[in-house]
């Protein structure tokens, strides 16, 4: 478990790595990519071991692994999170993503109301749109630093129209683990607008110090009538390119439904995904999870300490995930400019925080599941690309 072992994904394909000049135009010999949000690290060693062995074997055929895969999730939401799943209430989707394609299609209709809680992950409005739904922003407050609801507001905002909200907990990019007052407030006024509720919940693993992440069917076990449970190992295990996520689904009536729309469109996991998921979700796998988040951590308190030293910017505090969200309102600059600053003198791909919608206007979003010797260089990158604030 060497976090710090530099490891050169330059010329692997690698969205993050080899992508970054084309979209940016930050050189790819010289450029820090802090963007799509996979990390540096390798999976941890059992994932690798169970590659390598179906490597070895050689044979690719058909395959039975949904006993093993399925208890070895039920396994670790039951001693990570204190979630007891169904086995019959898990379903295989190519990521999440695909997992809101799946919900959407499913559960609403052309012309729904989908209601986003902003600034929040890009993903849910490209998906929602492609669909022929309309993305709904309940815009976030920005108490302080902290990303608060204001379900007041909320209400008022509501037509009729709305039929889905898809939450996003812990929260990306804010870094919020929602306390159980919070999801409370998500699942009544879910039940007042009659609405169903995806909760991705992705980065469940990924949370710091003394918060806790509540799943929502811990939080509000009254609404499993109405809820629809996305989960993942490909943020926490770096798998993300095995494109393996689960839509877990409590209810019954709504499981039939869904059950029938995969079978529908024969959709089906693939073995190495749901046997790489089964080698993470381990003892094993739980140790490099836990060492993962405390090198995380300290990647995090060294990046938070050179944006607070540097004039007019500000990260907000985070609670879970490894995406920094920083602030860029106080230098009194234009989007334009301190984006430019950022890429082209600091020379780091970071998300734009327009793409998030409502709320991110002012803000990049930067990566920090990587090596410390790159975080250090972005800060002393980013600090010479601001040094006329200082």
């Amino acid at each position: 478990m060497n976090f710090d072992e530099n490891i050169d994904r330059r010329g692997t394909l690698s969205n993050k790595w080899d992508s970054m000049e084309r979209i940016y135009g930050v050189p790819s010999d010289t450029g820090l990519p802090m963007w799509v949000a996979d990390t540096d690290f390798q999976a941890p060693a059992p994932v690798l071991r169970k590659i390598r062995e179906m490597a070895d074997h050689g044979v690719f055929g058909y395959t039975d692994c949904d006993g093993v895969y399925k208890d070895s999730i039920r396994w670790w939401m039951n001693t990570r999170h204190g979630w007891d799943v169904e086995a019959d209430a898990i379903f295989t989707a190519t990521g999440l993503c695909n997992g809101v394609g799946l919900c959407l299609d499913t559960f609403t209709e052309a012309g729904d109301g989908v209601v986003l809680f902003t600034p929040v992950y890009h993903a849910f409005a490209r998906v929602i749109r492609a669909a022929g739904r309309e993305v709904v922003e309940c815009e976030l407050v920005n108490n302080d630093g902290r990303y608060e609801m204001d379900f007041a507001a909320y209400d008022a905002q509501m037509t009729g129209k709305e039929t889905m909200l898809i939450l996003c907990s812990p929260h990306n990019p804010g870094g919020r683990v929602w306390t159980q007052e919070e999801l409370q407030g998500v699942a009544d006024f879910a039940k007042r607008h009659n609405l169903l509720i995806i909760s991705d919940e992705i980065h469940h693993d990924l949370v710091f110090g003394s918060a806790k992440h509540i799943p929502m069917p811990l939080a509000a076990p009254e609404i499993m009538d109405r809820l629809l449970m996305l989960t993942a190992p490909s943020k926490t295990f770096n798998i993300a390119g095995l494109h393996t996520g689960q839509v877990i689904i409590p209810d019954p009536d709504l499981r039939a439904k869904f059950k029938q729309r995969i079978t529908a469109l024969s959709l089906a996991p693939n073995s190495v995904g749901q046997l790489a998921t089964a080698a993470a979700y381990s003892p094993e796998g739980a140790e490099w999870a836990d060492a993962q988040v405390a090198y995380i951590n300290e990647n995090r308190k060294v990046f938070d300490a050179a944006i607070a030293g540097i004039p007019g910017l500000k990260s907000m505090p985070l609670e879970a995930t490894y995406l920094a969200w920083v602030d860029f309102s106080g230098t009194g600059m234009e989007r334009s400019e301190f984006t430019a600053r950022v890429e082209q003198t600091a020379k780091i791909a970071a998300n734009h925080g327009t793409t998030f919608g409502t709320g991110g206007e002012n803000y990049l979003r930067f990566n920090l599941g990587t090596q410390r010797s790159r975080i250090e260089e972005a800060c002393q990158r980013l600090a010479e690309a601001f040094s006329d604030l200082q």
